[in-house]
């Protein structure tokens, strides 16, 4: 499971733009000319096997100073672009000058062999300034990502407040991700609807049940297992599942947080860095505005709460407070990790946690939470969680949840239980552990040296040394990629329970 951040991931460069910068005038000579290629970095290097310091997607800069005296063989061209490609390389750029006046035909053959885009660097052009272009480029993307998502979280809130909230709220976030926004029932039967309808509903309904049949249980993120580019990731207010329909056509569901079965649909024809935070947050404002409305549990917490004022013990209004509850509860402590909570902050976390029971204090948000309902790590605060209690223990579960907070800031975990453990893996179907290791491996899937380092690395019980052995790599690619693996996947490797569950999913891929 990897944390989605509140800012949107820096979104890649097309290859076209730096092309097109006429003050660097590169020029492609080999390879395709796709306007899908995209860059996420610039990487000089005279290396004469690039691969080891490699970690995919980039513009790998080179002035030919490791080719060979005799201006290299076809042999040992093919084999450098081979492990290019291999490395996951985006492109190539060969600077002409000092050292070649031109570039070596035997690379252009092997780059337009192997699919791998060649350009030409003039001599007037200094690899700093390519480098350079490409961080420019890759900070306006971001930039202009952030003011979208903006945008998007203040017309989703406008919309919020209409007389017709639910309609609205789909309206625009159909608009905001250019498809289509579907509310589900607790039958799976489709509510209300925004945007065109299209081939794409059937998977984006049968994705949506998924988590509907979930969502009265356990708040677990599902991936069907028909997946074939699956990137779920845990949202503000929801458990999500996610598909890539036959057409192309990306696809996400979102089992909001009211606890009642209601799931939002989500099938979009492409997927920027930002829209996972803009469907979040039209998550979060359906699980508020189907929660109330659906449970009538407002009436049964005025009356929990009146006679709780005139005398009444907690174990006996306790059953008011939710129906599905019985006589256990968990309490859950919660800091956010940038700023002060605010109240709408505060809500935003009760409905994600699947509860409207919410304590703001000064500096820590206290939700209760009927024991059915794990909690799970939610972006941008730290949890800390009590063993499961009837209401007479709840005093003693409000210390524990107290102390299992101060431990996870102190750890800098996202979520820390009291008395937890990571044996509860070792319980789940086959079925069950596929799906959970396809679910929170995702991240990196679209990484095989990443996936394979991290494997590494675990097995050897996180050795800087010996894992770089093992890969034939430098140590400090090791870190790289073990830190490239953290940040994707949102976890804290450190620790032991997170390298536990991660060895666990990549023994069960």
């Amino acid at each position: 499971m990897a944390e989605q951040s509140a800012v949107p991931l820096t979104p890649p460069v097309p290859l076209a733009a730096l092309l097109a910068r006429e003050d660097l005038a590169l020029r492609r000579i080999a390879g395709p000319a796709d306007p899908g290629v995209v860059l996420h970095g610039a990487h000089a290097s005279e290396m004469t096997d690039p691969y080891p310091y490699l970690l995919g997607g980039e513009l790998l800069l080179t002035a030919g100073v490791h080719i060979p005296g005799t201006a290299g063989s076809r042999a040992y061209f093919d084999d450098y672009v081979t492990r290019i490609v291999s490395g996951g390389g985006a492109a190539l750029g060969f600077g002409v000058a000092p050292v070649h006046d031109t570039v070596p035909g035997a690379l252009v053959a092997a780059c337009e062999a192997h699919g791998l885009p060649l350009l030409e660097v003039p001599p007037r052009t200094t690899f700093a300034a390519v480098a350079r272009a490409v961080w420019q480029l890759m900070e306006r993307a971001r930039t202009a990502e952030l003011r979208r998502v903006t945008e998007a979280q203040a017309s989703l809130a406008a919309a919020a407040s209409r007389p017709d909230p639910v309609p609205a709220v789909l309206r625009q976030l159909a608009q905001r991700v250019a498809g289509r926004a579907v509310l589900y029932g607790p039958e799976g039967t489709e509510i209300a609807r925004a945007g065109q309808a299209s081939p794409d509903d059937l998977p984006l309904a049968d994705l949506a049940r998924i988590l509907t049949a979930r969502a009265s249980a356990t708040p677990a993120s599902a991936t069907p297992a028909s997946t074939t580019t699956a990137t779920t990731t845990t949202a503000t207010a929801t458990s999500t599942a996610s598909d890539t329909a036959p057409s192309g056509a990306h696809l996400a569901a979102y089992a909001l947080g009211a606890g009642q079965g209601f799931v939002l649909g989500v099938a979009a024809p492409r997927r920027d860095p930002g829209d996972h935070t803009i469907a979040s947050v039209a998550a979060v404002l359906l699980s508020l505005l189907t929660g109330e409305q659906q449970s009538g549990s407002g009436a049964a917490r005025s009356s929990a709460l009146v006679r709780l004022l005139l005398g009444g013990a907690p174990e006996e209004v306790a059953p008011l407070l939710s129906r599905e509850s019985g006589q256990r509860w968990l309490v859950v402590h919660a800091r956010p990790e940038a700023q002060t909570p605010d109240p709408v902050a505060a809500s935003a976390l009760g409905a994600a946690l699947g509860s409207p029971l919410v304590d703001l204090a000064a500096d820590v948000v206290r939700v209760l939470v009927p024991a059915e309902r794990t909690p799970v790590p939610q972006p941008g605060w730290t949890l800390g969680v009590s063993a499961a209690a009837d209401p007479a223990g709840w005093p003693a579960a409000d210390a524990q949840a107290a102390r299992a907070l101060a431990r996870a800031r102190a750890t800098r975990a996202a979520l820390v239980r009291h008395g937890s453990g990571a044996g509860l893996l070792g319980l789940l179907p086959p079925d069950e552990a596929r799906a959970h290791a396809r679910t929170l491996l995702a991240p990196l899937t679209a990484s095989a040296p990443l996936t394979e380092t991290l494997r590494t690395w675990l097995s050897l019980h996180g050795s800087w040394d010996r894992t770089a052995v093992a890969l034939s790599v430098h140590r400090n690619t090791v870190r790289q990629r073990i830190t490239r693996c953290a940040t994707l996947l949102g976890t804290n490797l450190d620790d032991p329970d997170v390298r536990m569950e991660l060895w666990f999913a990549l023994r069960n891929q």
